[in-house]
């Protein structure tokens, strides 16, 4: 017979001491259990005990945690979280050095725990940890183990950051402002002034005063890539928490630090900011991780983002000075002047004006300051358009007057096509969204440049054009060549370039003629059987196949899925990890130190959910962690990642998926765990191709065509490599 549900079978360990085998009653109150354990060692003042997890995390068992509380865990009895805290209190005061460092480092791992946190933070542990640190007595250890034990207290979200003083602010900095300091000290310092900048306005404000661009250059010119890593962080974190007015009025990261440099200075540190990024970084012998990857992403949407005003910004056809970009736009490709003086009637000057926007590619020939009132791309269309005409002079003028000489309906309307190509490349860039934090799709060719998004353009306009004579296409096909395109630009952009030059090398080779090979060979590939015995086929066999999908996405929820801990007070390398058991009737899930390299065994996690609890999946917007208000969190990329496991009545397990994949396979696994049915993209992209492919081998298998079961031998490799081939 089976033991009862609420009985747990347990080895709880004391020092000293043999493991003792018991039995909990998970319905007896905690504290008579630990009572119990003591009165079995002889041990008194039981309430100064309490029960631990024996493995890396030491997490203290209390009554919100305790059905977790598996068969065959391993506890340990230990002080009491209040008496650690304030034997630790006590103990990192101590005058000898050799017993503080060891007290800290204790510190620093019980900090780890919510229940120690909230008891040390009790004792005022956080008002001691500052002090010690502005003192400025310890160094090296010490002081690493002191910020360590500080953000990992602070990473609770218990204590408020706008309590800490302009004294403390000024210590931290001071720490990631100098030249040689310990590697330890500067990564957990950086860490904090990102936590500061993130959470709190006012910390901006005296952080930005505090920090330099000249000091912050020198960490990224290091091998060390974790401290590169916090150092663009800071650096994203102050561009994030820069005001709007700043933001637009700068339009550099440097300038947004309020460094106190001249404005020649302020040019000179950008250039040799994304310099050092680009050759420190991007191009350095070491492989960029994840979080770099990430952090990097991150610079280069919100350098992105600084567009977003002129995107948003409609032209104003009254407005004399953006009507005078006009009218340098049409000077530069006519070499005329812009307002004549000599000779001609208005009506006269008015036809040659018309005329010459005709030339330029405008829709609206009379007034096209007009063009430029539709948002996005507002302003940033003609922006560009200036930029191409002045920077690469020679290639304006030849599309403008290939075109001019064209007939009306062959010629490729420059005006046109720039603002669409604008608005595309906005789309393409995600102008204006926030970043994601699962996002780590940077382009290293936008750091090479100081005027990326311009020059982007430049290769992306002189494509169009190209791509319009290839398809040698009238006005009716504009939106079929911008459609070619978008998609030349696309696929040119997949293979991640590492130069403009490259990238303009790549669209070389992806002429009209090209990507229609390409079409034709996707669809051969994708090729669908539209005849009645076909389809009638296809559904037949069409539940055979989605129950193939079901046991995949099933099996995939039992190999488990590692989850990074999101946090709006700081990104974090915290992990979790969740898998399904091997008969689908529990989801074990626990935290991790580091991201695993394989499968996560189910014993080494501590929680397990039963499916029979689970009540609903909730996904996007609805989930409870996307409704909590947070930096980075309500933007549209992780709201497509999100989705929630809601059980009992009102508990939730929370994810956020590492990538869509991810989030169909586990939104569909866990439908199916609920009898529903799998609604992804995924689900639908498998089908098709899991029935193409069925439908094929059965139609060869009517033809007779024997199909081997293992596939054939690799060819061996030739002994003698001494031949030529004839041509003749």
């Amino acid at each position: 017979m089976p033991p009862p549900a609420d009985i747990v079978k347990v080895a709880i360990e004391w020092p000293g001491a043999f493991p003792k085998l018991m039995e909990i009653d998970q319905k007896k109150p905690l504290s008579a259990i630990i009572k119990e354990v003591c009165e079995g060692w002889s041990l008194g003042s039981h309430e100064t005990y309490a029960l631990q997890i024996a493995d890396a995390t030491n997490f203290y068992i209390t009554e919100k945690n305790r059905n977790d509380i598996k068969n065959g865990s391993i506890l340990r009895l230990t002080t009491s979280p209040y008496q650690t805290a304030l034997q630790l209190h006590e103990r990192i005061q101590s005058s000898s050095m050799d017993a503080k460092l060891e007290s800290l480092k204790d510190l620093a791992n019980a900090s780890r725990d919510i229940t120690f946190a909230q008891e040390f933070i009790n004792l005022d542990g956080i008002s001691l940890l500052t002090q010690m640190v502005e003192s400025g007595t310890d160094f090296g250890d010490l002081l690493s183990f002191t910020l360590t034990a500080f953000v990992e207290l602070m990473d609770h979200g218990i204590v408020s950051w706008d309590t800490f003083s302009v004294a403390f602010i000024k210590k931290i900095a001071s720490f990631v402002n100098k030249t040689a300091m310990d590697t330890a000290v500067l990564q957990r310092s950086l860490a904090i002034l990102e936590s500061m900048v993130l959470n709190s306005q006012d910390l901006y404000h005296k952080v930005a005063q505090e920090i330099t661009i000249g000091q912050l250059i020198p960490h990224l010119q290091g091998t060390d890539q974790d401290i590169q890593t916090y150092t663009i962080a800071v650096i994203n974190a102050l561009f994030l928490k820069a005001p709007e007015e700043k933001r637009q009025f700068d339009e550099n990261i440097v300038d947004i630090l309020n460094c106190p440099l001249t404005e020649m200075a302020h040019i000179l540190a950008q250039k040799q900011l994304r310099s050092i990024i680009l050759t420190s970084v991007i191009r350095s012998p070491t492989p960029i991780n994840d979080e770099m990857a990430h952090q990097l992403y991150v610079m280069q949407v919100l350098n992105f983002n600084l567009c977003e005003d002129r995107m948003m910004t409609k032209m104003d056809p009254q407005d004399q000075a953006q009507r005078d970009i006009i009218f340098e736009l049409r000077r530069i490709a006519f070499d005329v002047e812009s307002e004549p003086n000599n000779g001609g009637s208005i009506e006269k000057r008015k036809s040659m004006y018309t005329r010459d926007y005709k030339k330029l590619g405008f829709i609206n020939h009379v007034n096209p300051a007009v063009d430029f009132t539709q948002i996005p791309p507002g302003m940033m269309a003609l922006d560009n358009m200036l930029y191409f005409a002045k920077h690469h002079q020679d290639a304006y003028i030849r599309i403008v007057l290939e075109n001019s000489s064209r007939e009306d309906k062959h010629e490729c309307p420059f005006g046109r096509s720039s603002i669409e190509l604008t608005k595309m490349l906005c789309e393409i860039l995600k102008v204006g969204e926030l970043p994601s934090e699962n996002c780590h799709d940077f382009h290293p060719m936008f750091f090479t440049h100081e005027h990326s998004f311009e020059e982007f353009f430049c290769i992306c306009i002189q494509l169009l054009n190209k791509t319009w004579k290839e398809m040698r296409a009238t006005s009716e096909d504009f939106n079929k060549v911008m459609q070619v395109v978008r998609e030349q630009i696309m696929r040119a952009l997949s293979v991640k370039p590492n130069s403009l030059d490259q990238f303009k090398s790549r669209l070389q080779n992806l002429s009209y003629t090209e990507i229609l090979k390409i079409r034709q060979s996707e669809r051969m590939n994708q090729e669908d059987f539209q005849s009645r015995p076909i389809l009638e086929l296809r559904e037949k066999i069409q539940p055979e196949i989605m129950e193939l999908i079901k046991q995949q996405r099933l099996n995939r929820l039992c190999e488990g899925t590692c989850f990074r801990k999101i946090s709006s007070r700081r990104r974090q390398d915290k992990f979790w990890y969740c898998r399904l058991s091997p008969n689908h009737k529990v989801l074990h899930y626990g935290d991790l130190e580091e991201s695993p390299q394989g499968e996560v065994p189910h014993d080494s996690l501590q929680d397990k959910l039963p499916v029979a609890d689970i009540k609903a999946v909730i996904t996007g917007k609805d989930c409870p962690h996307m409704k909590e208000k947070g930096a980075l969190k309500q933007n549209k990329e992780v709201l497509e990642l999100a989705f929630s496991v809601l059980y009992e009545s009102d508990e939730y397990l929370n994810f956020i998926a590492p990538d869509k994949h991810e989030y169909c396979v586990w939104t569909d696994g866990l439908n199916a765990l609920l009898g529903k049915e799998m609604t992804s993209d995924y689900t639908k992209t498998d089908m098709d191709t899991l029935l193409s492919m069925e439908m094929k081998l059965r139609l060869l298998d009517l033809e007779n065509i024997q199909i081997p079961e293992a596939p054939p031998p690799i060819p061996k490799e030739p002994s003698n490599y001494d031949f030529v081939y004839d041509c003749n």
